[in-house]
């Protein structure tokens, strides 16, 4: 009796219920082991499906993608209505290949991503230069400029201005007697209140370039926007399909729905944004957004033509190109304060 009080006055406990905590302390280390087994196994398990969905990505990415640029090499030399054709093929695979790459941005890795959205750029890129260079656009004459010089004292409106400049000559024209869409444009204008309707853009690729002092209405869905050399401008779009890209722009305000938004060398500029995958940004400043507000008649058609999602607006989620430090806010971009969010936007 004497070894056993001993033993239990060294263990600190006594009798049976030194045993009973002995064993119940067994029982929780033996509980930990395979809890953290499971996680580890849950773990690896899921490390082995983001593998697997990042494989099939990359292969259906690259496969879309090079059968785009195999579409775009066949332009070189083909007449104007097969060139036409494969642009509007070309247009449509690029469309779905964003659409792929904005379902998959939750499991991808960040400089994937970017590779894919690098990619994706210069898909769209080659699409412009061959429409422009395949597909160019009547020449105005004197009579076209002057009637733009005509707008500069004229009051603003939201009405067409079909004699204006270039865009007079952006819609479609004949090839074997069909129509052949083709770049929708405003460029090189000032001080003008510019209209484009939703009959007139009908999907296809639209372009702004060095506009001063002008407001733009775009109604419709286009299936991407590229904004150029932009300077003091107020600019309201319809749902953009695929991409906008903004490149040069200063002391204007913006307002679009899109997939993707991708701005370059823009100084203090307000976006009033809808996009379902997330902002980038790179070489700007004073850049601020705030959720798109603008609003016409029939905005909720364009929604489901262009194929947005109404409910997913990633406005707040911007990535700066520029800015690498985590856990610090980029000061390139800041958010609206909603006191100061515009809400009308009537002429």
């Amino acid at each position: 009796m004497d070894v056993v009080a001993e033993v239990s006055q060294e263990t600190g406990f006594a009798g049976e219920s030194g045993a009973d905590k002995i064993q119940e302390r067994l029982q929780k280390r033996h509980q930990a082991r395979v809890e953290d087994a499971e996680r580890r196994k849950e773990a690896k398990e899921s490390q082995s499906v983001a593998e697997e969905k990042g494989e099939y990505f990359y292969t259906t990415f690259n496969k879309e993608r090079a059968s785009i640029e195999e579409l775009l090499s066949s332009c070189s030399g083909a007449d104007r209505a097969a060139v036409t054709q494969t642009l509007e093929e070309a247009t449509a695979k690029t469309v779905q290949l964003q659409k792929f790459l904005n379902d998959s941005m939750l499991f991808l890795k960040q400089y994937d991503l970017r590779q894919a959205q690098a990619a994706l750029q210069k898909l769209q890129t080659s699409l412009t230069e061959i429409r422009e260079e395949a597909l160019p656009k009547k020449k105005f004459g004197f009579r076209a400029r002057t009637k733009a010089t005509d707008q500069v004292s004229a009051p603003v409106s939201a009405t067409p201005l079909p004699d204006a400049g270039t865009p007079a000559d952006s819609g479609s024209t004949k090839v074997d007697g069909a129509a052949a869409p083709e770049q929708c444009s405003f460029s090189n204008m000032d001080s003008v209140s510019l209209t484009k309707t939703a009959e007139e853009i009908q999907k296809r690729d639209v372009l702004l370039t060095h506009l001063t002092n002008c407001k733009v209405r775009l109604f419709g869905a286009p299936s991407t926007l590229h904004l150029k050399h932009i300077d003091s401008c107020e600019i309201l779009c319809g749902p953009v399909s695929s991409s906008v890209f903004i490149d040069h722009c200063t002391n204007s305000t913006l307002a679009v729905p899109c997939q993707q938004l991708r701005t370059h060398n823009t100084t203090d500029t307000r976006v009033y944004l809808h996009v379902t995958s997330r902002a980038i940004i790179e070489d700007c400043r004073g850049v601020s957004f705030a959720p798109f507000s603008w609003s016409y008649p029939t905005l909720e058609e364009d929604f489901t033509v262009a194929g947005l999602d109404q409910n997913r607006n990633n406005w707040n989620q911007v990535d700066d190109f520029n800015w690498l430090a985590a856990g610090t806010p980029s000061p390139n971009w800041t958010v609206i304060p909603e006191v100061d969010r515009k809400t009308n936007w009537d002429p």
